[in-house]
């Protein structure tokens, strides 16, 4: 028998170990203010957790703390917080090849970044996106994503693109044969189209 057994007198349960892990203990309070909308509160805990994820050296905490204290920012209309805290998260899941995690933090980055009205920036990680729902072969995924872009393109004033892109999304629905989807897209583009020339 191996020696790597933990002794009895160290077996903790678990919610006298969690009380003693003052870190996780403020990330949940952090979460639960942020659930709440108390988003100053939030982030002072979720900031405090951060510290403590940091001084461990806890990549998955850390990457838990920024993501949170990124959606406290984007609640108080903080884009440039969040963004900053969304790319940091954003590093350690592309490190870690974590796929589904980063196109949920690429989505939020979207959110920021057109904020902050970089849309230059917004359609590029759209576009990073919409990649991963193209490998992935995930019609909705790649619809939500060019619906996003459309919107993008009009608060650019690029009403042409913008109906290319509606004619796409029509395109993929009547693959699906969901033929009155698809004309509401169709129809979408071509008031577009009308309203640019």
């Amino acid at each position: 028998m191996g020696s790597n057994l933990q002794s009895l007198d160290a077996i903790k349960p678990l919610a006298e170990q969690e009380e003693k892990d003052s870190v996780r203990k403020e990330y949940k309070e952090g979460v639960g203010f942020l659930a709440q909308k108390e988003f100053g509160q939030a982030a002072v805990a979720l900031h405090n957790a951060l510290l403590g994820f940091e001084e461990r050296n806890d990549e998955h905490g850390i990457a838990n703390a920024c993501n949170q204290l990124g959606h406290a920012c984007l609640g108080r209309g903080d884009f440039e917080g969040a963004l900053k805290h969304y790319q940091r998260v954003f590093e350690l899941c592309d490190r870690a090849n974590d796929r589904m995690s980063v196109v949920a933090v690429l989505k939020k980055m979207v959110e920021a970044q057109r904020g902050l009205k970089q849309r230059e920036k917004a359609l590029a990680s759209a576009f990073a996106i919409l990649d991963h729902y193209q490998d992935n072969r995930d019609p909705q995924g790649t619809v939500d994503t060019l619906e996003t872009i459309a919107e993008v393109y009009l608060e650019m004033g690029e009403k042409e693109k913008a109906a290319d892109t509606y004619r796409t999304v029509a395109s993929i629905h009547k693959n699906f044969r969901h033929s009155k989807i698809a004309e509401k897209y169709m129809e979408k583009a071509a008031s577009l189209l009308a309203a640019a020339s």
